[in-house]
């Protein structure tokens, strides 16, 4: 198709809500979206050029689009959700999950048994869940066994069955799991409600069973039956364990569940927790890969109807970080403060613990597509053309004016190059000035690179602000690599980044990787040139005193500064320490030197 007939196609869609559909010359789905405006949206994406490339590319592969018309907004999110894990599109975002989930069921029969389950038959049975553990399962089945014995057998158990005696009582009635309703030793009013206590359970409402065990328990007690009554505050004792490890929040709190979203430039992370009657009963987190920068109100958009389809949520109210509109059906609540702003920031604590086990296990397992991920990270934060995968950074130290000197360390990959790093001493500069010492330092290195045909980094970190970055500036003018080479400056107070050209500083997030990359070359550029610095000073210091003995030249001076490294311990040295690095005579000198020069009171 040509594109005067995708501009006919353009122009002939309804200004109604609804699903679009894009599709390559090869009739491959390339993207499913959804729309308020079908004509308004699908236009956007081919009147102007993107600033994310893949949408680019994605826009050029376009050569025809269908679309579907809904009622709403949210039938339009609903039809968008289940497109795009039918049809797994290229471009769009990734929501598929293999996992099928346990379920408890309470089936379908007289005296229901209690189960778990991977599969969900619609006979009429109850499924609760699902849930994300077969751990929690596990652990609520148990709980249940303890509290209320159920049958484990699979008889068809009708009352004519029961009334004939077809069936005898097994070895779970003997051992107290079962109360024998084959043989109709328990009722049918009895086990019901039974059934009904655990289906609150089930809920995360305990309040009920406590209080008809607690009620059960006074009214054994009152009969002298200490035995039974025990038993029965054994089990008391269980389920208020149980109920404690719940997160218990505010009773009011019930039936809402939260969501939270954490995402990086390639992936997103969406936490939800159920709360039922005041404690959360559910928490999950799911993986999102971005395909088009996707922003975290679309990603988010996109998970809450997904989960709530997948764990066939119905709760009435909805808790998020930011407003999103789901139909008059769902309440949205952004909360500020109190104890619905509590659960939010549990529900995102829980996205960024999960997203950093992932990171953690992906440095292990994968580190070049950590190192990618975070490249790619830096470039975007500090809008740069290319990855810094080579970066320098400089700093001067000239503590009192005395020794200038300047420091260039290197990092490739978001790591330190030590064999890389540079020390230099400052020649064209008299007295303290970080001006023109930077200027002299940043031409020297980079002469010598472009001279000897190294390779230079694509980002150049300057320690200092628009004073020290307009040196260096200068520098790179001078050796033309003005444009080729991105280039800022660091404020003393870190997070702000200046550009050449730029009055406005750039801000970066506290907890951002890359602000903790480039703390990292500034601490190790402050480090390396200030322990240069110092080695400096007190060899200068070292020399001069030695200068002043009578009698001692320049290779026995050398010798005394590698050995004792500084002035205060060769006063200090015994003559014999002296005499083993210079000689029995030159040693009594300078014992004799010290001794004169700090006469003991």
């Amino acid at each position: 198709m040509s594109l005067s007939a995708l501009e006919l196609q353009i122009q002939t869609l309804p200004d109604s809500p609804g699903v679009y559909q894009y599709y390559d010359k090869e009739g491959k789905i390339l993207y499913v979206g959804k729309a308020k405006n079908l004509k308004k949206r699908v236009a956007s994406y081919f009147n102007k050029v993107h600033d994310n490339a893949k949408t680019n590319v994605l826009v050029k592969k376009i050569v025809s689009i269908k679309h579907i018309v809904v009622p709403t907004e949210t039938d339009a999110l609903l039809l968008e959700n289940n497109l795009i894990k039918k049809l797994q599109p290229r471009y769009n975002v990734l929501l598929r999950d293999d996992k099928t989930y346990p379920w408890i069921c309470i089936k379908n029969e007289r005296f229901p048994r209690i189960f778990s389950t991977r599969k969900m038959i619609k006979d009429g049975s109850e499924y609760f869940g699902p849930y994300t553990s077969f751990k929690t399962v596990h652990t609520i089945l148990d709980l249940i066994k303890e509290l209320y014995p159920l049958r484990t057998c699979n008889y068809d158990l009708s009352k004519a069955n029961i009334d004939s005696g077809k069936f005898k009582v097994c070895l779970e009635y003997h051992i107290g799991n079962c109360k024998g309703p084959c043989e109709g030793f328990e009722t049918i009013t009895n086990y019901e409600k039974q059934v009904q206590a655990i289906r609150e359970i089930l809920k995360g409402n305990f309040k009920e069973s406590l209080k008809d065990f607690k009620k059960l328990m006074g009214e054994l007690a009152m009969e002298m039956k200490f035995e039974e009554a025990q038993k029965i505050k054994e089990k008391i004792e269980v389920l208020e364990n149980y109920q404690s490890r719940s997160t218990i929040l505010n009773p009011k709190i019930s039936n809402i569940d939260v969501f939270s979203i954490v995402s990086d430039e390639s992936m997103a992370y969406v936490n939800f927790l159920q709360i039922s009657h005041g404690a959360i009963v559910r928490s999950h987190t799911m993986e999102l890969k971005k395909k088009l920068e996707e922003t975290d109100e679309e990603l988010l958009e996109l998970a809450v109807v997904e989960l709530r389809e997948r764990f066939h949520l119905n709760s009435k109210e909805i808790i998020l970080p930011f407003e999103l509109d789901f139909g008059e059906k769902i309440k949205v609540t952004v909360p500020k403060l109190g104890d619905k702003k509590q659960i939010l920031d549990l529900s995102e604590r829980n996205a960024k613990f999960y997203r950093m086990d992932q990171l953690k296990q992906i440095k292990i397992v994968d580190p070049d597509r950590h190192t990618n991920r975070i490249m790619a990270q830096m470039q975007k934060d500090l809008r740069l053309s290319v990855e810094p995968r080579h970066i320098e950074c400089f700093d001067n130290s000239n503590i009192q004016g005395t020794n200038p000197v300047s420091a260039c360390v290197v990092f490739k990959d978001g790591k330190p190059s030590k064999k890389d790093y540079r020390h230099f001493n400052i020649k064209t500069v008299e007295g303290p000035n970080d001006f023109a010492s930077m200027e002299e330092v940043v031409y020297r290195r980079y002469k010598r690179l472009l001279d000897e045909n190294q390779p230079l980094p694509q980002l150049i970190i300057i320690d200092g602000g628009k004073g020290q970055l307009s040196s260096a500036l200068k520098s790179l003018d001078d050796l033309g690599l003005r444009g080729k080479v991105a280039i800022i400056g660091i404020a003393k107070r870190l997070e702000e980044l200046f550009y050449p050209g730029d009055s406005v500083p750039l801000y970066l997030d506290k907890k951002s990787e890359t602000l903790k990359i480039i703390q990292q070359l500034r601490n190790e550029a402050h480090r390396f040139g200030i322990t240069f610095h110092r080695d400096k000073r007190s060899k200068a210091a070292i020399q001069t005193s030695i200068e002043t003995i009578p009698g001692i030249g320049e290779k026995t001076m050398i010798a005394l500064i590698k050995h004792f490294k500084s002035v205060k311990r060769l006063s200090k040295a015994t003559e014999k320490e002296i005499s083993d690095v210079v000689g029995l005579s030159k040693a009594k000198k300078i014992v004799e030197f010290y001794s004169e020069s700090n006469p003991k009171t």
